[in-house]
């Protein structure tokens, strides 16, 4: 079991992602963008093992919000998810051993099996 902050600008989509990742029995916190979700880091950044997060949301994209997640805590897995391939390339100037990204549209078993990933290294 993980504690994962999920941040989503669209409901829909957090909530689908936060139904499956708690049926794995993660603990998710949800958050509608990358400002809200880094403020909530700031208050305790070992709080979470993982952020789950949309590259493209208003404000504070997924991408900067990882970048500062991970000067807080270094140790942080991170799971990028956008529809637009060439933000996902930007992913890898992320420094951080456990990044994943994932496509969308992908199924709530393609998360699933990401956030697995990025959680067992």
């Amino acid at each position: 079991m993980a504690r994962i902050l999920l941040a989503d600008d669209e409901a829909a989509s957090r909530d689908l992602v936060r139904l499956a990742l708690e049926a794995d029995g993660h603990v998710v916190a949800c958050m509608s963008g990358g400002t809200e979700a880094l403020e909530r880091l700031t208050q305790g950044p070992q709080a979470f093992d993982l952020i789950v997060t949309d590259v493209n949301m208003p404000g504070m994209d997924g991408i900067e919000l990882a970048r500062q997640a991970l000067t807080l805590n270094n140790g942080l897995g991170v799971v990028l998810m956008s529809g637009f391939v060439e933000q996902l390339e930007r992913a890898r100037q992320l420094d951080a051993i456990r990044v994943g990204v994932i496509a969308k549209p992908f199924t709530l078993d393609q998360m699933r099996a990401t956030v697995r990933r990025v959680l067992a290294v």
